[in-house]
């Protein structure tokens, strides 16, 4: 099933989700270069809530850009297998090996606003990302390590721990929360 496929059949959670679909099948059937950092308005990324075996803890980042604990994700740079993104986002931004898919396709979806930043030495606009979360395990005894350029730590959390971590109120109260209870 392509993108446009897997938004269409995903049953939203909530208002956010389902207005943050709909905005997202819009660009997608409207902008050529949605899949790239081209498109300076907005443009799809990936993200993971990654839980251990037991399902009772999550694997954050310390983000640097955010200066706050976060889950693991970034830009499809034209990959549209948005599944692939986030798996590979996952083990590069947390040293991860073995990492499997929990379910079956997209976990949550969200519309990100992304203030202005410097990144490696350059300004980025602020911007919106279309981004598609997808609930992915790892073992919690796998050595893990910092990807110096993104992020400055990485730890397992409690999944209530995890929600206090985060210095990000909105992200606190309108992603993880519902990341969380859509584990219930």
């Amino acid at each position: 099933m392509n993108l446009q496929q897997q938004l269409e059949s995903y049953v939203p959670y909530n208002e956010q989700e389902e207005k943050d679909r709909e905005l997202m099948l819009h660009l997608l059937k409207t902008c050529p270069d949605i899949f790239t950092r081209e498109n300076r308005t907005a443009h799809f990324t990936a993200s993971s809530w990654i839980l251990n075996k037991k399902h009772d803890k999550v694997l954050l980042i310390y983000h640097n850009i955010y200066h706050s604990w976060a889950w693991t994700g970034g830009h499809a740079d034209g990959e549209e297998d948005l599944l692939s993104v986030a798996k590979r986002e996952a083990m590069e931004e947390t040293g991860v090996q073995e990492i499997r898919e929990i379910g079956d396709g997209i976990y949550s979806l969200e519309v990100l606003t992304v203030d202005g930043h410097e990144k490696r030495g350059a300004y980025v606009s602020s911007h919106l990302h279309l981004n598609v979360t997808y609930l992915l395990e790892a073992d919690e005894e796998e050595i893990l390590r910092v990807k110096a350029d993104e992020n400055s730590g990485v730890k397992w959390f409690l999944l209530k721990e995890a929600i206090k971590a985060s210095s990000e109120p909105w992200m606190t109260e309108r992603i993880y929360r519902k990341l969380n209870a859509k584990l219930k």
